[in-house]
């Protein structure tokens, strides 16, 4: 320690009648950080989504909080189905209780129109469709799932995909404030700073 520390040191400890040179500090307000696990939050959506609508896969919360995030991540279906161990066509139908939509998944090889119209009149049954459309009966089946989601999503006023987007923003953001903080807060502050005081 040099002259000019010493004499500081003694400065403060006369004037502070102490020997400690740190005071404890008062607990935060809260950060960006301590919007709570957004695991949970996640499943907490999917849970009240459940509650309300009737899903067609045995996904749990946790196995479908992972499939949001996926989405969210730009995974595709292939992508969720290998990381969650289930077909592609039971992510897409868990997409579709989640109101989880691609912009591909209403790209249909056929007029939608007609498909809206079938659905309106409640008629000839979906293989006689199919074959009007020149088309599978479970592609038919998958583009009613979809408008079907897209018409739920919208009746809700697209809430739980809001709430998804908003908890994922909140996630991206944190992460990335809070790393910004852990990694580069101090860095500026104590570049020139004697670093082997003892006090």
């Amino acid at each position: 320690m040099d002259r000019k520390t010493e004499e500081l040191r003694d400065i403060f400890m006369s004037v502070t009648e102490g020997e400690t040179v740190t005071e404890t500090q008062e607990e935060s307000r809260g950060s960006l950080a301590d919007r709570g696990d957004v695991g949970q939050r996640l499943s907490d959506v999917v849970d009240r989504m459940r509650e309300r609508y009737a899903f067609r896969t045995d996904l749990d919360d946790d196995e479908l909080s992972t499939l949001v995030r996926g989405f969210y991540d730009g995974e595709t279906d292939a992508d969720l189905a290998r990381e969650l161990e289930v077909s592609r066509h039971t992510v897409f139908r868990s997409r579709m209780d989640l109101h989880l939509l691609r912009e591909t998944d209403l790209d249909a090889p056929f007029d939608l129109d007609v498909l809206r119209d079938w659905l309106d009149d409640d008629g000839d049954p979906l293989t006689d469709l199919a074959d009007d459309l020149d088309v599978s009966a479970s592609t038919v089946r998958r583009y009613r799932d979809a408008l079907a989601a897209r018409n739920e999503s919208r009746a809700a006023n697209d809430r739980y995909r809001g709430e998804f987007d908003s908890i994922l923003a909140d996630s991206d953001l944190t992460g990335g404030l809070t790393d910004d903080v852990k990694d580069d807060g101090l860095k500026d502050a104590t570049e020139d700073a004697e670093v082997d005081v003892s006090f």
